[in-house]
């Protein structure tokens, strides 16, 4: 299986960013930077430095972070249907819920609580 640039720069980046010593390193340049405030009379320079590199960070992880949770969803949703699928007794119209609209969701929720609701009166 042969993955485009993207998804595996997004892949590696996800994986190095959601490590602890990213966090670290994070930190630590917050920590230079409050420190380096008196060098430069907390000048409107000295802060901007920190609220644009902070800004442009946050606005590119959005997208890899999002690139990343929406294959990790896809590869759920995937073995769930698969998993449903291979249930003899399963209700395969729950195989893809995903792709139905909100009312459509609901009146499915309404049955299965329903269905609890009436398990649990039974047993208890």
């Amino acid at each position: 299986m042969i993955n485009s640039p993207f998804t595996r720069f997004a892949k590696r980046t996800s994986t190095f960013t959601g490590r602890p010593v990213t966090f670290i390193l994070a930190a630590t340049a917050i920590v230079i930077w409050a420190i380096t405030g008196p060098l430069f009379n907390f000048s409107d320079t000295w802060q901007l430095v920190i609220n644009t590199s902070t800004t442009i960070i946050t606005f590119l992880m959005v997208f890899l972070i999002q690139n990343t949770q929406n294959r990790d969803t896809e590869a759920l949703q995937i073995k769930l249907d698969e998993l449903i699928r291979a249930q003899k007794e399963a209700n395969n119209a729950l195989l893809d819920l995903e792709e139905l609209d909100d009312e459509e969701l609901d009146r499915i929720r309404s049955v299965y609580l329903g269905l609890a609701r009436k398990e649990r009166e039974r047993k208890g």
